[in-house]
């Protein structure tokens, strides 16, 4: 068999397999999650929070939020809604020698993001004073109980909403961009999926060792 008839019956199922890869990988990256999502005010600006409210320590004078929403990934998340700073939320709430203030805004999101037999309570700020070396999550714990964690330590509700569920899986928003990312897992994981890749990398693979042994039994 010549060189050329060899690549001319491995590259048809080459592609093909690229296809199922690609297509594959279409269909997962349809997938969006509700969740709450956790930001710092920075600026005037909400920005991702790099990591969890369980490991966070703000300073005092800082202002975080929670949105609780359907969405792929940090990229298109809905941020929390309001103008509220610090010097606002925390007004009422003198310092006090060994703790610290953290202004809290929570955004219960919308009916269209609410789980089904749900209605989002409205949005609220609060103001938490709790020792300095307190952590966000116990921040949150001292005004907005009661909250539920997963076994994962993803937080899935604040002041009891919603019931039920934790970082479901849901229809992407249609105006979402695409993404396997999960709920605050990876906040800058916006390449190719891990999937994805490996499906690209197996591909390539098989196309080597069709071409080594078409020229073995050439040999």
């Amino acid at each position: 068999m010549t060189r050329r008839r060899t690549s001319a019956l491995i590259l048809p199922v080459l592609l093909g397999l690229l296809l199922l890869v690609l297509g594959g990988a279409g269909q997962a990256q349809a997938v969006g999650y509700r969740y709450w999502s956790f930001w710092d005010l920075t600026g005037g600006k909400w920005t991702y929070a790099t990591q969890g409210p369980s490991t966070a320590r703000p300073s005092d004078g800082d202002v975080e939020g929670f949105r609780f929403s359907v969405s792929a990934d940090s990229q298109d998340s809905a941020k929390p809604r309001g103008t509220a700073d610090f010097a606002a939320i925390c007004a009422k709430t003198p310092a006090r020698d060994g703790d610290k203030r953290v202004a809290l805004v929570l955004d219960f999101g919308t009916t269209a993001d609410a789980p089904n037999g749900e209605t989002p309570p409205r949005p609220r700020t609060a103001c938490a004073r709790v020792p300095s070396d307190a952590t966000t999550a116990e921040a949150l714990a001292s005004v907005a109980k009661p909250l539920r964690y997963d076994t994962n330590a993803l937080l899935c509700a604040i002041a009891g909403y919603p019931r039920t569920g934790c970082g479901e899986q849901v229809a992407a928003p249609k105006n979402s961009k695409p993404s396997t990312a999960k709920p605050h897992a990876s906040p800058t994981h916006h390449g190719p999926s891990a999937g994805l890749l490996a499906g690209l990398a197996a591909v390539a693979a098989l196309g080597v060792a069709a071409v080594w042994q078409a020229r073995r039994h050439r040999g």
